[in-house]
């Protein structure tokens, strides 16, 4: 609606992640760095964590596009499934075919070691990318870990990337998947955009939805006002962006002041901003005091169901 009037060729803020206006902050940087180095290395397991928005997503686009024609690739994005359908959904992300008959578990384990060993004698690599993680169950989890066992006698066949939100990182830590945690040997967790990277985040995106001849402008206070506002992860940071340059479309001016600002983050609510996250981590502290409690012996698994 806005991007003719402010002389953009298409909308720089929307929310879906895509790899064209990847910003390579430091630590997003650092990110795709580790992403490029579990595979090139057959790491076998690489870990990236970070809170909700902050470009995991985005990363995992760019880094599929980043990789030349010897790598063959898996992509997961919905991770709510059983263990032999993501083990379907692998062996139909790598073209891989059955032959008639039931899909079992083994059979379609064994199609997968076929090809990955047939990949590996041509010299290639493969890559299963997971995003959102953090919705896997333990039996699934546990499904993962047993792929890792594809390997040779130097080498692993499959290199496996989990991304998710910070709960991973508790959940891998359960007793029952130790096993799994202990393999994974590359791990990034992912910050946050200070002040001065959501000046230059901003700038980014509005060069590339621009191009050349851009007119408009977020004045270096109004950037700060918005890291204030979204504690500078990348979604939230589109959000108040997008629904500012609306405001002031609808106003008939071509300036953000902090009045705009204001009116967009109450328009979008300051619940999807900043309580979604403050909830989930308040959640995420009673669990952990509930477990110590248990583990201690102070009270019992009963009460907490009875808690929960």
């Amino acid at each position: 609606m806005y991007t003719s009037y402010f002389g953009l060729k298409e909308n720089p803020f929307n929310l879906t992640p895509d790899p064209k206006y990847l910003f390579l902050s430091p630590q997003h940087r650092e990110a795709l760095n580790h992403l490029i180095y579990g595979i090139t290395e057959r790491k076998g397991f690489i870990l990236i964590t970070g809170g909700i928005g902050t470009g995991k997503t985005t990363i995992s686009r760019a880094f599929l596009l980043m990789l030349d024609k010897s790598v063959d690739s898996a992509l997961i994005f919905n991770s709510a499934v059983s263990d032999i359908e993501l083990l379907q959904i692998i062996n139909r992300e790598f073209g891989i075919k059955l032959e008639r008959g039931r899909p079992t578990k083994r059979r379609l384990i064994s199609a997968l070691n076929a090809f990955l060993l047939k990949n590996f004698a041509t010299g290639r690599n493969a890559v299963l990318l997971i995003d959102e993680a953090q919705n896997l169950s333990l039996s699934v989890l546990e499904q993962i870990r047993m792929l890792s066992n594809l390997e040779t006698d130097s080498e692993k066949l499959l290199q496996i990337a989990l991304l998710g939100q910070p709960e991973l990182k508790n959940l891998l830590g359960l007793p029952s998947l130790r096993q799994l945690n202990e393999r994974i040997t590359v791990r990034y967790d992912l910050a946050p955009l200070n002040s001065e990277q959501v000046r230059q985040y901003i700038e980014h995106r509005l060069t590339i939805g621009s191009g050349d001849n851009r007119i408009l402008r977020f004045p270096d206070g109004i950037c700060k006002t918005i890291h204030g506002c979204s504690e500078g992860i990348p979604r939230c940071i589109n959000a108040i962006c997008d629904r500012a340059l609306l405001i002031a479309y609808t106003k008939g001016t071509l300036s953000i002041d902090k009045k705009i600002i204001r009116q967009a983050v109450n328009d979008i609510g300051r619940n999807y901003l900043k309580g979604k996250r403050r909830k989930m981590g308040f959640l995420l502290a009673i669990l952990l005091v509930l477990a110590i409690l248990v583990s201690a012996g102070i009270i019992f698994k009963n009460d907490v169901l009875n808690f929960l």
